[in-house]
């Protein structure tokens, strides 16, 4: 059993000592006192005695309240330092959140680092591809300084050489990556000084420093909301470089996409062209003038399907949308300018609600160039005569399907079995709705043809003005 602690046993004591102090005192006023003084001396020794051990336990008692107070509110405001300080923090995450220039994001850290944290600078350096570190972002007494060897280390505190900062720094701090900021700020400014690293899958890529004109210590809140604006650094330069990773990407793809349709449409019709030319100049060398007329006429139906092609890569290289455009009347004025250029009737059926729909913009332009690539594909090499095109929305889902007549995924216009081929067409359509949270059904129709069906969860969209 464990031993009752000092607090316990003095609690008792206030309460048994002066039971026993008054039993005592009954007794000798019932024995000893009656005979020695009479009454009421006797009552009012006893009561004098009694009032003398009540005070000076009060006074045990009220000095150990007092003291409990005085830690209370210390503690209080303790309390309250740092919930004023987790509300600051939270009001600036949210602050850096909304933005989305980096550089806006970055300029944010660094005022609110020198503010929340009550010093005259603060700095932000990022390691250049030589290398070195160099400011990014300041605030407050800031030198202009190109540059500065890099640097790495975890939160610490610095003081001036011979100067106490009130807290001494570890053995890791003597050298430590605060220091860095010397350079970038003006002289007796960062008389202490203070940073964080800005880390990426372990790897040190920058620091953000603070700086005081006067000797001062930094406390274990201090440091953890620097840390914290550090890491909101990292995450505001990450996203800029995943997007920028991203664009490019996008540039890639597009590339390889015009790449296709040229290796698939304007180089094979050229190939085509060269071939019935050098037909057509051996029929007229040999007075074939009809033959070379049907040679001619072959040539003409070919020139005009990859002017179809060229005007579709053209119109791909836009922008799908035009601003405020529903996607429904997007998808059908495109579906009807194919209908025009090629020999399929078009039966167009779609909402009102989904007609008016305005999706982000990048949601939009997916969904957009899934239905271009459905409707290239029937073109080329589906054989149809009737595309069907139904597209509805509620407010949790859009729907679109787009069918066709024609002879269907692996088979001939004769209905004959093809060989298994890359369909570029078809994983760019699915990587498009992967890539939008939709999915993507594309498979043969049991009427004939082939059915594409994309079911797209509704998470920002609006109706379009």
């Amino acid at each position: 059993m464990p031993r009752p602690g000092p607090s316990v046993r003095l609690r008792w004591l206030l309460v048994l000592v002066p039971a026993l102090v008054v039993a005592v005192l009954e007794l000798l006023s019932d024995t000893v006192l009656d005979e020695a003084l009479p009454f009421p001396w006797d009552t009012i020794l006893v009561t004098l005695a009694v009032l003398g051990i009540g005070a000076a336990l009060a006074g045990v008692a009220f000095r150990r309240i007092d003291a409990l107070t005085g830690a209370l509110v210390a503690r209080n405001e303790d309390l309250e330092a740092r919930g004023a300080a987790s509300r600051a923090l939270h009001r600036v995450s949210v602050a850096i959140a909304s933005m989305t220039d980096v550089d806006d994001v970055l300029q944010a850290v660094v005022d609110h680092a020198r503010r929340l944290l009550d010093a005259d600078v603060a700095v932000l350096l990022l390691e250049g591809p030589d290398g070195e570190l160099h400011a990014r972002a300041a605030s407050g007494a800031v030198a202009t300084v190109p540059h500065l060897p890099s640097v790495s280390g975890a939160p610490v505190a610095a003081g001036a050489a011979g100067g106490d900062t009130g807290r001494r720094p570890s053995p890791a701090a003597a050298d430590s990556a605060a220091d860095a900021i010397i350079p970038f700020v003006q002289p007796g400014s960062a008389v202490v000084r203070l940073s964080a690293p800005l880390q990426r899958g372990g790897q040190t890529i920058g620091l953000l420093g603070i700086g005081a004109a006067v000797t001062r210590g930094f406390d274990a809140d201090e440091v953890e909301t620097l840390a914290s604006l550090a890491n909101q650094a990292t995450i505001a330069l990450e996203h800029a470089r995943l997007q920028a990773r991203l664009r490019e990407l996008a540039v890639v793809e597009e590339r390889e996409r015009i790449a296709r349709e040229l290796h698939d449409g304007i180089a094979q019709v050229l190939g085509y062209v060269n071939t019935k030319s050098q037909a057509i100049d051996g029929y007229l060398g040999d007075g074939r003038v009809d033959d070379a007329r049907i040679q001619l006429a072959q040539l003409g139906a070919a020139a005009r399907a990859v002017y179809v092609d060229v005007r579709e890569a053209i119109l791909g290289l836009r922008s799908p949308l035009e601003p405020g455009q529903g996607i429904g009347l997007a998808i059908e004025t495109h579906a009807r300018r194919v209908a025009e250029d090629s020999r399929f009737t078009l039966d167009v059926s779609i909402m009102p609600e989904a007609r008016d729909l305005r999706l982000p913009p990048d949601t939009g332009a997916q969904v957009y160039r899934i239905a271009q690539e459905a409707l290239t594909n029937i073109r080329k090499h589906a054989g149809a005569n009737r595309v069907r095109i139904r597209m509805e929305a509620s407010p949790v889902t859009l729907r679109l399907s787009i069918g066709d007549d024609g002879h269907g995924l692996g088979r001939s216009a004769s209905g004959e079995p093809t060989p298994d081929v890359p369909r570029y067409g078809l994983r760019s359509m699915r990587e498009r709705a992967e890539s939008i949270g939709a999915t993507l059904d594309v498979a043969n129709d049991p009427g004939g043809g082939v059915r594409v069906r994309l079911v797209l969860p509704l998470a920002a969209a609006v109706p379009a003005a």
